[in-house]
């Protein structure tokens, strides 16, 4: 077999605890030199992945090489890599010097050899003649180059950062972030960095990994995230998007918002359920006028210090984000146009929600873990393994979780223009999926109630 190209390859890993999976079959291959960026929201399951390829965890199961060598197993101090953690971890009764050499000194190298490394990491992260300051006098932004240079004075062929610039404020994120780019060119080692800093992301990044609930979602540069996202996630996630539910009619024209459109996507087929995705900087927005492709009436337009955001509502009750450097006053009667090339068409995810039930008696499934009464079914075999369907706008949502036939909590919230839609997990830890127009907020806990005659069964 050849050499690989990648430095490090994980491949399949999975991480759980008891019955909760934080990370599910995930594989990645980095190139040497690359700068990736593993990013999505609390709790995806990203420091974990970091943790398993540093050695400060274990996979349940997966491989993981870095150059060519299986380290699946290897201790921490064992592995050719680095960690920079997010409160930085440096020891407090020692001062700078003793805190990038520590590492040196306990692999016994020579003093002299210490006192040329040192001052080369400090020159590396712009630390020169600091050498002797007590750490907690530093700034925090001085305090992360000083954990940067104990890291990189190791000269590891990975640099791992998790959320190094989460304790910073906005300025000094700014300014370390263009100093980690430009170090990562200096330096020519590996960086594997965690955030869920969007910008940051698309700002460090020569590859981006977007995660959500222990699952990878997409690979790729910060330019192809960006402009085609692969779902709905992704869309939402890396910056503002308008997500809308559409039917791609045929090659090369979508209908969404009532109306058709020209787009430049091919090969969805005929009449297909699909999701679009418009960026906001991408409508154009004028004065009423009969040359634009559809109206709409401003309700709202804030100041964002560069543009201008807008909410424009459709005559037939659709909301769309638009920016502009040109403020259209609330109220206003305005015009939108928007090109072809600027409309994304997306697979969708899924058209309905469907479970894995079995058949109770003639009246009754279990899904979810509950008996759900159903329409009858003639020829019915008790314990019958079913599939089961239910329309997204069919299940309904309880204040008083009470009321329902099983109880879940919001977990993600996408607005889709008209209405939003819900992923709502179970008490058994199943997704369902709730189209709705009421307004409900991440974490709250709801009663979730489906009529008998909205449960379509099919016999597996």
């Amino acid at each position: 077999m050849g050499e690989s190209n990648f430095i490090i390859e994980l491949s399949h890993i999975s991480k759980s605890y008891a019955d909760k999976t934080v990370l599910d079959d995930v594989s990645l291959y980095v190139k040497k030199g690359e700068f990736v960026t593993i990013l999505g929201p609390s709790g995806c399951g990203k420091t974990t992945l970091l943790k398993i390829l540093a050695g400060f965890g274990t996979a349940t199961s997966g491989e993981i090489k870095i150059a060519g060598a299986d380290i699946t197993d290897v201790p921490p101090h064992l592995r050719p890599v680095n960690t920079v953690f997010q409160r930085y971890a440096l020891f407090p009764h020692l001062n700078v010097y003793d805190n990038i050499a520590f590492g040196l000194k306990l692999k016994k190298v020579k003093q002299d050899e210490i006192d040329a490394r040192v001052r080369k990491a400090l020159k590396m992260v712009g630390m020169t003649d600091y050498e002797w300051r007590d750490v907690n006098s530093l700034s925090g932004g001085q305090q992360q180059r000083v954990a940067i240079a104990r890291a990189i004075i190791n000269r590891p062929q990975v640099l791992l950062l998790d959320e190094p610039l989460a304790a910073l404020d906005l300025k000094m994120r700014k300014d370390m972030q263009m100093e980690l780019k430009d170090m990562h060119k200096t330096l020519g080692i590996t960086f594997v960095y965690v955030t869920h800093d969007q910008e940051e992301a698309l700002t460090l990044s020569d590859t981006i990994v977007v995660m959500s609930e222990g699952k990878v979602q997409q690979i790729g540069t910060p330019t192809d995230i960006y402009n085609e996202p692969v779902n709905s996630f992704v869309a939402d996630f890396i910056g503002e998007s308008n997500i809308l539910n559409g039917e791609m009619v045929r090659d090369r024209v979508v209908k969404f918002m009532g109306s058709e459109f020209e787009c430049v996507d091919e090969g969805f087929g005929e009449n297909t359920p699909v999701d679009v995705v418009i960026r906001p900087e991408d409508v154009y927005i004028m004065a009423h006028t009969d040359s634009g492709m559809f109206d709409g009436v401003v309700q709202s337009c804030i100041f964002k210090g560069v543009h201008y955001e807008m909410t424009v509502l459709t005559p037939n009750g659709y909301e769309i984000m638009i920016q502009d450097y040109n403020a259209f006053e609330v109220g206003q009667q305005v015009s939108m146009i928007i090109k072809p090339s600027d409309i994304h068409v997306m697979h969708k995810e899924r058209v309905c929600n469907t479970f894995e039930g079995k058949m109770i008696d003639a009246t009754h499934v279990e899904i979810l873990g509950t008996q759900f009464l159903c329409s009858e079914q003639p020829n019915v075999v008790e314990g019958e393994s079913v599939k089961v369907d239910v329309a997204f706008g069919k299940v309904e949502l309880m204040d008083n979780k009470e009321d329902g036939q099983q109880v879940g909590d919001v977990r993600f919230i996408l607005y889709k223009g008209d209405h939003y839609h819900l992923t709502v997990r179970t008490a058994e830890g199943e997704n369902i999926y709730v189209d709705t127009t009421d307004v409900w907020d991440d974490g709250d806990i709801v009663g979730i109630k489906i009529q008998p005659e909205d449960i379509v069964i099919r016999r597996a």
